[in-house]
């Protein structure tokens, strides 16, 4: 039986957003993938408890829902930053086509996939048995194309031309989702994504007719270009956090406390 890495993944729910712990279960080497400052200290507590050591705290591209959490993992392990070179963005890594972020026997592989924004990135592990898209893929569809210097004609292409030439069995772990999903494969989008499947010039014609409400940290979270006067908004709420992947051997079972104060009710505002 071909090893595979450990796998945790989370849910934190004011931004919908799923985060990747990905680990060598004999090194103990360890990488995450769209980290979130909020939950920085879940992240510091799960690598002591499983005495693990970060080397990667690594970005799909640019988030405008959260503040990404890779900065403090930084400072406070020692890890590495990283993120795509054509994002414009800081990292200590600024990656590109072909480069890879080993973790003990494993690696990602970083594959450019722009459109949602340019530096969008997906990173593929080395047997190309699972890709963790960000936003360029979504389980059943895909992040939108209007902000952020977004196409929707390219993320069609980057689509098509480089995350489902992946195996059919790739599995697929999105950085969003809206209605209770965890993972897809590469067949099973090919086949049943309704935006995916459509030709690029019904993509783009539907892309362009979408009409979404603007990310809840533009201008803070990205590069900025908010509209003038518009309002400051920081992160106030608390995050409702999961464990997922039930079926991944490794996963450790984690009961969230729920509260009360806080709205169960997922907001209505995609990638």
């Amino acid at each position: 039986m071909i090893p595979e890495p450990i796998l945790l993944g989370f849910f934190t729910f004011f931004s919908c957003t799923y985060t990747y712990l990905l680990a060598d279960g004999a090194t103990g080497d360890a990488v995450i993938i769209d980290p979130v400052l909020d939950t920085v200290p879940r992240d510091l507590r799960l690598l002591r408890e499983l005495g693990l050591t970060l080397r990667y705290a690594a970005n799909t591209h640019c988030h405008a829902d959260h503040v990404t959490g890779s900065g403090a993992l930084r400072r406070a392990l020692g890890c590495a930053s990283a993120i795509s070179r054509a994002s414009g963005a800081s990292a200590d890594l600024r990656l590109g086509e072909g480069d890879e972020l080993r973790f003990g026997s494993f690696a990602l592989r970083v594959v450019p996939t722009p459109g949602h924004t340019p530096g969008c990135v997906t990173f593929v592990l080395d047997d190309s048995s699972m890709a963790f898209t960000g936003d360029a893929l979504l389980v059943r569809g895909c992040g939108r194309t209007d902000f952020q210097q977004g196409c929707a004609r390219t993320l069609h292409r980057s689509v098509h031309e480089r995350i489902f030439t992946l195996p059919e069995s790739c599995r697929i772990y999105p950085g969003h989702d809206y209605h209770g999903h965890t993972m897809s494969t590469v067949g099973e989008e090919r086949r049943h994504n309704p935006r995916l499947r459509l030709s690029a010039d019904d993509f783009v014609a539907l892309m362009e007719r979408l009409r979404l409400p603007r990310p809840r940290l533009m201008g803070q979270a990205t590069p900025p270009e908010p509209p003038k006067n518009s309002p400051k908004i920081l992160p106030e709420h608390p995050q409702k956090i999961f464990k997922i992947l039930p079926e991944h051997p490794k996963i450790l079972p984690e009961h969230p406390k729920k509260s009360s104060k806080y709205p169960q009710k997922q907001p209505q505002n995609p990638p």
